[in-house]
């Protein structure tokens, strides 16, 4: 008689008394994880007569995929875009902190920053798995410095670049190395774009267009070369205009190559997008939008002055300015903070506003086999929530990295 131990020696946990996202919708069932993966219950029944080691009571909650934040430059003090000696040490205070905010990997993202600066710090980050040291690492966002002057919001001006020769020279002067980068933003209205966006797109790199005045036909070449995402939609680009929309036309756009999608971020803190603006772009085209904080050093800080990359920023409450200006430079919101506001302004479903933050730049990055959904043979990256969306515990790869006290 085949037991359990018949394939895997390995413990099998039981979360029981949940409601799980799977298919689009919130589903009465349990939940069963072996070696950090979903497993399908039929098949150890029926194939292994297994049975369950251990049983988690989730006691009613949600359990959502883990959320995965492709845009945050910092947080709890640290700012990513700070060239120090050990910038992995401050990558992992954040990944750990963010943990409490359901975030089970992300991509630390540099703002437009000196040569120096890319060279010091992205050989010091390497792509890694969470797990109770912390959130894991999908690569870098560089954000910058290929952005446009009129549009570059709280990016530093002296440090601005344009494409010289449209090949792998171009960014390797900048960057140094393209190693662990996952996103790179651009404007595609620069001179030569269209071809540095074919050389990212053949490593692998996610291309996003943003701090841009492109019109709407540069905009749609861009995602014809390979570009799919949108970087913070509505902020830092040219406003709709009905004559030409620019790259917020590509949420309606008939020039979008069929079989592709084009996703879209959105910081839903209830500052840097009007409700109104944020229900446009969610009917629009709900499929594509994402979830991110665009947190700075000031997420989890106290009002004051900070810094962000090679300026000074000014918190007052929830927004975070250039000193001295009304320039907001990211936000300090959290992740399950931008949730709870974009369910809240959309009126979509729960359902909706966890797949933002989950299944969408899980496929965005070209992970959703095994990131952002629960599928059997997915990673078992997982958030228990209340049904206020208020983040319970957090799990990555089937184990407890984070559970809110009494």
């Amino acid at each position: 008689m085949p037991t359990n131990k018949s394939v895997s020696d390995a413990p099998i946990t039981q979360f029981i008394n949940c409601r799980i996202l799977r298919d689009h919708r919130l589903q009465r069932e349990d939940l069963w994880v072996r070696e950090g993966r979903i497993l399908d219950p039929e098949k150890l029944f029926f194939d292994e007569h297994g049975y369950a080691d251990k049983h988690v009571d989730c006691e009613g909650s949600i359990i959502a995929p883990g959320f995965i934040d492709v845009q945050i430059n910092g947080g709890y003090g640290i700012d990513f875009s700070q060239a120090s000696e050990d910038v992995g040490s401050g990558v992992s205070f954040v990944a750990k902190k963010i943990l409490e905010h359901g975030v089970t990997s992300f991509c630390p993202t540099l703002v437009t920053s000196p040569p120096s600066v890319y060279h010091k710090v992205l050989p010091q980050v390497k792509v890694h798995n969470g797990g109770a040291h912390g959130a894991g690492v999908l690569g870098f966002h560089l954000e910058g410095p290929f952005i446009s002057v009129e549009k570059k919001g709280a990016h530093p001006e002296q440090f601005l670049r344009t494409f010289q020769t449209g090949g792998i020279e171009d960014l390797m002067e900048a960057y140094g190395s393209l190693d662990n980068v996952a996103i790179v933003t651009l404007a595609p209205e620069l001179s030569r774009s269209q071809s540095v966006v074919e050389v990212l797109c053949q490593r692998g790199i996610t291309v996003s267009l943003g701090h841009s005045v492109s019109n709407l036909a540069q905009a749609e070449e861009a995602v014809k070369h390979g570009a799919s995402f949108i970087t913070h939609l509505f902020n830092a680009m040219m406003p709709f205009h009905h004559r030409d929309p620019g790259i917020v036309g590509l949420l309606t756009s008939d020039q979008i190559p069929a079989g592709r999608t084009v996703y879209y971020g959105m910081i839903a803190d209830g500052i840097h997008t009007n409700p109104a603006a944020l229900r446009i772009a969610h009917r629009a085209h709900p499929s594509g939008l994402v979830l991110v904080t665009d947190a700075i050093t000031a997420m989890g800080l106290p009002p004051g002055r900070h810094t962000l990359g090679q300026q000074v920023i000014e918190i007052q409450g929830l927004h975070a300015y250039v000193a001295g200006t009304t320039t907001l430079c990211g936000s300090i919101a959290t992740m399950d903070m931008c949730i709870r506001h974009f369910k809240h302004a959309s009126g979509c479903s729960v359902e909706e506003a966890l797949e933002a933050a989950s299944l969408h730049p899980a496929q965005l990055l070209g992970i959703s086999n095994k990131k952002g959904n629960l599928d059997y043979g997915s990673d078992a990256d997982l958030v228990l929530l209340d049904d206020a969306l208020n983040v319970r515990a957090t799990y990555i790869s089937g184990e407890e990295v984070w559970r809110k006290g009494p």
